[in-house]
């Protein structure tokens, strides 16, 4: 299932366990983020997947960034 808004990101409870992905692979969006954080380039991470794109990439990190995007509420003292 594609989600609303994120066009390039799916969701399927018989894929990876329900974890986001990259539509119609079986790549999780926090592989991506691993790579990313662990120092790889982009072009690094194209060329262990051939069949991602820069697209892939950029919305793997704008469905991220929107799931930070939350409000706090901590509990008064």
């Amino acid at each position: 299932m594609l989600l609303a808004g994120f066009p390039r990101i799916a969701i399927d409870p018989a894929i990876c366990g329900g974890r986001a992905t990259i539509a119609g692979t079986r790549v999780r969006v926090s592989d991506i983020l691993e790579m990313l954080a662990g120092g790889a380039s982009e072009a690094e991470i194209l060329e262990d997947f051939p069949y991602l794109g820069q697209d892939d990439i950029r919305a793997a990190l704008v469905y991220a960034a929107a799931q930070t995007d939350h409000p706090v509420a901590l509990a008064a003292e």
